[in-house]
């Protein structure tokens, strides 16, 4: 079983007043308080500026996305996640932006390589939105991320 995800990730209210302009957007609620944005294909064509892909590192952050996200993060912070895994293995990346600038990342977690004492990419990144955990689960499954195995799955 794969797992494959490309998404923005914020509060819910910062994302309902941010995704107005963008008409190829779908929201998915999350928990804690977060909503989730899937990089679709047809989002990702709406939004990129025709660029490359930015010094970040991400396989899906849309040429010129990142200024977007800077943007919307001076209202709170901003995450960008990626996940691809297949049979288990796979790799993650994420970044935040808060006030307008990166705090944090962009984190990467390559194949095969073990997750850090702070935990994964996705997980340090949700800690930074306020996500918090207990003792039986992560952050990641602590929101609810792991109910879909692919970005279609949020918006279907």
């Amino acid at each position: 079983m794969g797992y494959d995800l490309q998404a923005v990730i914020v509060g819910r209210e910062v994302l309902r007043a941010a995704a107005q302009d963008l008409p190829d957007a779908r929201l998915a609620s999350l928990g804690q308080g977060l909503s989730l944005m899937p990089m679709t294909d047809a989002l990702f064509d709406s939004v990129t500026d025709g660029s490359e892909a930015g010094p970040l590192g991400f396989r899906r952050l849309p040429g010129g996305f990142e200024k977007t996200l800077a943007d919307w993060s001076t209202a709170g912070p901003v995450a960008y996640v990626e996940a691809e895994y297949f049979g288990g293995v796979g790799e993650q990346q994420a970044a935040v932006w808060d006030g307008g600038t990166i705090v944090l990342g962009p984190l990467h977690v390559q194949e095969g390589q073990p997750f850090p004492p702070a935990g994964s990419a996705i997980s340090q990144a949700l800690r930074r939105l306020g996500v918090v955990a207990n003792t039986e689960e992560d952050e990641f499954s602590a929101v609810g991320l792991d109910r879909h195995r692919h970005g279609e799955g949020w918006i279907a």
